[in-house]
């Protein structure tokens, strides 16, 4: 099973390797346009993951592919698939911010796996697998096991998510009982919680390809991840990091 999960990693990384390939020279470089839902897309999204598509279908040719950008090949609910978003963090790519990711999800039965989040624009790869721990950079990293929410590091995604959601009265009250909260978004902000940084976050209004890296991660780095789901928007929300503030932090929410 280990050697396994192994090989896959590899794969994995190989694809990620790929993504960067086609990412980097675009970066502040290419134009932005935008898709019928209103969120934007580039050039370097679709070249990025064609790129992954590319190295998954030659090393697991029979394995299903979920991408962002050009929907389901096969069915990712049963057996083996793979859950791709080649650049979240696309409104900040555009801009020319470098905290955007490539992440990359291994499924098995519809259950997240194995999970990798790259920051091409820093420098940072954490991947990590089911039994395998985390690592970023290939050194061992764990969750913060803080337990005084008034004192934490507590992340969120964009305030507009939680209006979406209809839980703009929990960020209100993250805002006033947590003395430190910052707008880390993004899967940038889930690869900071995987590593300790930032002690949780809540991130709500995300698709399959946002959440499935997240939902495998954060538990073999010693954190707990709570998934909450919205079905009249199709959407999920994350709840994940320290144990103790998670648990907290779900009791803010309206929807759980």
């Amino acid at each position: 099973m280990a050697d396994r999960f192994i090989e896959l990693a590899a794969l994995a990384a190989l694809a990620a390797d790929a993504a960067r390939r086609e990412i980097l020279p675009r970066f502040r470089r290419v134009g932005v346009e935008f898709k019928q839902d209103g969120s934007p897309v580039t050039e370097a999204d679709r070249a990025a993951e064609q790129a992954i598509k590319h190295v998954l279908r030659e090393g697991d040719p029979g394995a299903a592919i979920l991408g962002e950008e050009f929907g389901a090949e096969g069915d990712t609910r049963a057996g083996a698939a793979w859950v791709i978003d080649p650049i979240d963090g696309t409104i900040g790519f555009s801009r020319g911010l470098p905290l955007f990711s490539t992440i990359i999800a291994r499924l098995e039965d519809g259950v997240p796996v194995l999970g990798l989040i790259d920051l091409p624009g820093v420098g940072e790869r954490t991947i990590g697998w089911k039994g395998g721990g985390v690592r970023r950079n290939g050194t061992p990293v764990r969750c913060s096991q803080a337990t005084d929410l008034s004192q934490a590091l507590v992340a969120h995604g964009d305030l507009f998510c939680f209006r979406n959601c209809d839980e703009l009265p929990a960020f209100e009250r993250m805002v006033r009982e947590v003395r430190i909260v910052r707008g880390y978004t993004d899967a940038f902000g889930h690869a900071q919680v995987a590593a300790g940084g930032i002690d949780a976050m809540v991130d709500l209004d995300l698709n399959p390809w946002d959440a499935a890296a997240t939902q495998v991660l954060i538990p073999e780095a010693g954190g707990r991840c709570v998934t909450i789901e919205y079905p009249e928007r199709h959407k999920l929300g994350l709840v994940f990091g320290a144990p103790a503030l998670v648990d907290r932090l779900v009791g803010f929410l309206a929807h759980r």
